[in-house]
């Protein structure tokens, strides 16, 4: 009674909430069958019935766990028969509709069904659906077969649709390896069905000759099943059992999804698309027979329509009839007979009706400016003119204005604008149009008038009587006083101009449009004339406009000291924009550039003027060796040499040098043979002085020595210890904090005459083959002795010319040694991978490495086994690293093939991989390549003993 009123409001709220019923369980409908017809004829059952299809199947389908705990298939026992069977009624119960369960039920689960119909309709399994003589079957397992193959081709044209993948959220992510596996299940599914999907064509082609009414599975039917199951299918052919399908209904139905997927597959057979057109033509003839309420027949009509209309414009094919009813078959008439005189009269009618949906207007003005881009200029005005009405109609509609439209009125013609006047008057209907629509048309019209440049285009604007009914007078009146303020600027800037730009109203943006014009330049003269431009106009360093330019750091301070501005602009962007061409390989531009810079700074600076020759000189030589790597073997004129030699020799002080051109220079002549300057002529000092060319030397010196005799190879020492300490680390010790004494490794550049890196760099840029054969074989006769591997050991050409041993092992940095052998092999092949040296080189480097590729080289002396491979390439050392390759790789009787090339034929290797039974190559396909009669006879016995008659006999 004293409740108090708080209490009193919850037992209010309390009492006034309606009681939801409890969800029905999966379960209750196996324990009560007939519960399930009661379900599904309620206003909203829930679960619904797709959902209620899902929950059986998935019960249906868990897998079970045996006494071991393994995971076994399904088990076929009653409760999962009936719960399939469940599933089978609620699709009875849907009428079998694919459009429902297509949207309630993934791929794999609805193939689950379709199959599961298949088999309690006894469609014969293991049989194909093409070779099915369909009128000789029950009606319900005819119309199981069609039902299923009218879903494959529905799910190929729907797969073809893109879909937008959902983004998944944070409580999502457990979930994405179950999406991942039903996406991969989906994958298999489509392949299996696109490679039935002729079969499948094939059976609902047949179905349309078949004129008797169908019967398709009731839950009266499947209870029937259910009862009976000895029965022939629950009913006789003759039978009225099951829901009767007039024969017009399923032949609508077959034939709307027959030209479905005729249509999809003409994209790449254009003959497909008259097939689908008159599958559909009958699909609309049949549809208007049929009753307004089809039992089994569901069509999207406005999707039948687009159909007809895309297959009519894409088949050609006309029918005035057809075209006065639907506004598309008209404008597809008119562009198929070219009558764009009346095309753009009816798109400016269209303005006013706007019947035509904005897309289907802007797909054929898309479709015309395709045709010009491939030729047909004759259609550049019908574009011009199709756009303007676009462009109108978007206007009206309070849509942005297409950018193709924007570009027309960058520099659009009197008629242009007398054309866009026309079509703005005839679009507005004085007695339909709307305040609202002429309201846009007034904004769009003012617009017009600010965008327009030129002055007299715009007064041709503002004096229309269009122009003067919709705008107020305040704004009549601010635009024209904005136009007199721009005529008079127009006539003051009326003096020449150069050519390369346009000065606009703005000084702000004729700065940005000049450094723009300044970026995109290569012409030495324009970037003069732009940066004087700009220095009339601000007071600023223009070098600084791009920061992409670069130029070396130690040509800065000397480009910085220049005292004039415009100057020191000029040099700093004429060298950077050169450096950039030679990077991207540009010369011709570049050799301009630095040409113009040369003749600029030889005026005031001897320092600049040398740094312009070397820039030249590596451009002149970089260009060469692009010429070389394409193919170009003309040697480099006597005049580049000298220029070479020059710079390498040159002593003027103070002058900044880059490394690089020096390095350059030093692998050109290397890659040109020029070894007697490098053995004979280099000065001594210059030898000292530069890593390079001491390099160089000692690199010429023992190409020139490799066919002499073993004691006159001194220089191949030297060479041997200058690449040694350069792949050396210095070692130092160190006393830890507990007073033991370690041993610490570190690199130190200061080692060798170069850091290993810029060694690597030098060596990628030589092309020369007998150079990079001692590289490699140095490094191969260095990586043996700090490996010490006898079993996998390396090989390569004049190894005997290397010294056996090293004093100093210790310091040798093993990793090094190993990174740049395989560098050095890899880069070479890059340059020639025909090369037989380096090719078996590679193969025992990834032999070493259990990457068992071999065999290469002797693919290329033999020009792919057309000749015999010559006896130095397949040594008994590659032969036996074959073999192993072979034995690892499980091609065991690959390995008894190559045991006959020994020397002396290695039968127990052979005999043991003949024994292998589990062996991943062609095996008695190879027996041909035996010819060892020794051999053969083990064959023929392990065969007979094994009782494998055939392969005995093929023995």
């Amino acid at each position: 009674v004293n409740m108090s009123a708080e209490a009193a409001d919850r037992e209010a709220v309390s009492g006034s909430r309606p009681n939801t019923p409890p969800q029905t369980s999966w379960f209750e409908f196996i324990l009560d069958p007939s519960l399930i017809e009661q379900h599904l004829e309620k206003a909203n059952p829930d679960p619904s019935a797709v959902q209620l299809v899902i929950q059986f199947l998935e019960q249906a389908s868990k897998p079970s766990v045996n006494e071991q705990n393994q995971v076994q298939p399904p088990v076929d026992n009653r409760r999962n028969r009936t719960l399939k069977l469940l599933a089978l009624k609620v699709a009875a119960h849907l009428r079998w509709d694919l459009d429902v369960l297509e949207k309630g039920l993934t791929t794999p689960v609805l193939n689950m069904l379709l199959n599961e119909l298949l088999c309690v309709s006894r469609v014969p399994p293991g049989v194909k659906h093409v070779d099915l003589d369909l009128p000789t079957l029950p009606p319900t397992t005819a119309m199981a077969v069609l039902i299923y193959n009218r879903w494959a081709i529905r799910t190929i044209v729907l797969s073809s649709f893109p879909e937008k993948q959902a983004k998944p959220g944070p409580h999502q992510l457990n979930m994405m390896n179950l999406v991942q596996q039903e996406k991969e299940l989906t994958d298999n599914i489509l392949s299996v069905l696109k490679e039935q999907a002729t079969d499948s064509i094939m059976v609902l082609e047949g179905a349309l000759n078949i004129k008797k009414d169908f019967y398709v599975h009731t839950l009266r039917t499947l209870d029937l099943l259910a009862a009976d199951p000895s029965a022939a299918n629950g009913e006789t052919e003759s039978s009225t059992a099951g829901l009767r399908i007039s024969a017009d209904e399923l032949h609508c139905q077959v034939r709307y999804d027959l030209g479905g997927i005729y249509f999809q597959q003409g994209c790449s057979d254009p003959s497909a698309y008259v097939k689908a057109q008159e599958h559909f033509r009958k699909t609309r003839e049949l549809l208007a027979k049929l009753n307004s309420e089809p039992l089994h027949c569901h069509l999207d009509e406005k999707r039948l329509a687009g159909y007809w209309t895309a297959c009519r414009a894409l088949t050609g094919s006309s029918d005035p009839s057809d075209s006065q009813l639907t506004p598309y078959g008209l404008i597809n008439n008119l562009i198929r007979t070219h009558n764009y005189q009346a095309l753009i009269e009816a798109f400016i009618k269209d303005n006013v009706t706007r019947t035509l949906p904005n897309s289907f207007r802007h797909s054929v003005q898309l479709e015309l400016s395709h045709r010009v881009q491939q030729g047909d200029k004759a259609l550049e005005e019908v574009c011009h003119k199709l756009c303007i009405c676009n462009a109108v109609r978007d206007a009206l509609e309070g849509q942005v204005l297409s950018m193709r439209f924007q570009q027309l009125l960058l520099r659009p013609s009197k008629r242009t604008i007398a054309f866009l006047l026309e079509v703005c008057l005839r679009s507005l209907d004085k007695e339909h149009t709307s305040e609202a629509s002429r309201r846009k048309m007034a904004l769009f019209l003012k617009s017009l008038c600010e965008r327009l440049e030129e002055v007299p285009l715009a007064y041709m604007v503002s004096s229309h009587k269009l122009f003067m009914e919709l705008l107020q007078d305040e704004e009549k009146k601010t635009l024209l006083d904005q136009m007199r303020k721009r005529s008079a600027t127009v006539n003051l800037s009326a003096k020449p101009l150069p050519s390369f730009y346009d000065i606009p109203a703005s000084a702000s943006v004729n700065v940005g449009q000049l450094e723009q014009q300044l970026i995109l330049s290569l012409d030495a003269r324009q970037i003069r004339q732009i940066l004087i431009e700009l220095h009339g106009m601000a007071e600023r360093s223009f070098w600084r406009v791009n920061s992409k330019w670069e130029v070396p750091a130690n040509y800065i301070n000397v480009i910085l000291a220049i005292k004039d501005n415009l100057t020191r602009d000029l040099v700093y962007i004429l060298m950077a924009k050169g450096l950039h061409c030679v990077t991207i390989k540009d010369f011709a531009h570049g050799r301009q550039l630095f040409s113009a810079c040369l003749e600029l700074v030889t005026e005031f600076s001897p320092k600049l003027r040398q740094v312009m020759l070397n820039e030249t000189l590596l451009l002149e030589v970089r260009a060469h060796e692009a010429a070389a790597a394409e193919g170009n073997a003309e040697r480099p004129p006597p005049d580049l040499v000298s220029r070479v030699r020059g710079y390498l020799e040159m002593r003027i002080h103070d002058i900044p040098l880059r490394q690089v051109v020096g390095e350059e220079c030093v692998a050109f002549m290397l890659n040109w043979r020029e070894n007697d300057y490098l053995t004979l002529q280099a000065p001594q000092s210059l030898v000292n002085n530069n890593p390079y060319i001491k390099l160089g030397q000692l690199l010429a010196s023992t190409c020139k020595e490799l066919p002499g005799p073993k004691e006159s190879r001194r220089t191949a020492k030297e060479l041997w210890d200058t690449v040694v300490q350069i792949c050396s680390v210095s070692s130092q010790h160190k006393r830890a904090s507990d007073g033991r004494v370690s041993l610490i490794k570190q690199r130190e550049a200061s080692l060798g005459v170069l850091p290993r890196s810029k060694f690597i760099t030098f060596v990628k840029k030589l092309r020369e083959p007998l150079v990079l054969t001692t590289l490699i074989s140095l490094f191969v006769r260095l990586h043996s002795i700090v490996r010490d591997d006898i079993v996998n050991e390396v090989t390569a050409e004049h190894l005997s010319i290397w010294p056996t041993s090293l004093s100093n092992m210790q310091s040798v940095d093993v990793e090094a040694v190993v990174v740049t052998m395989k560098e050095l092999v890899t880069y070479a092949l890059s340059l020639n991978p025909n090369n037989q040296s380096w090719l078996i080189t590679q193969a025992d480097i990834y032999f070493g490495n259990f990457s068992h590729k071999t065999g290469e080289a002797g693919t290329v002396c033999s020009d792919y086994f057309t000749k015999p491979v010559p006896p130095d390439v397949y040594t008994d050392q590659v032969l036996k690293r074959m073999i192993k390759c072979c034995s690892l790789l499980n091609c065991h009787t690959q390995v008894a093939v190559l045991c006959q090339f020994l020397r002396e034929v290695d039968y127990m290797t052979a005999f043991k991989a003949l024994q292998e039974q589990n062996s991943h190559d062609a095996m008695d396909s190879f027996y041909d390549y035996i010819w060892d009669v020794t051999i053969l006879e083990y064959l023929t016995h392990i065969h007979h003993k094994r009782g494998e008659i055939e392969k005995r006999q093929v023995a």
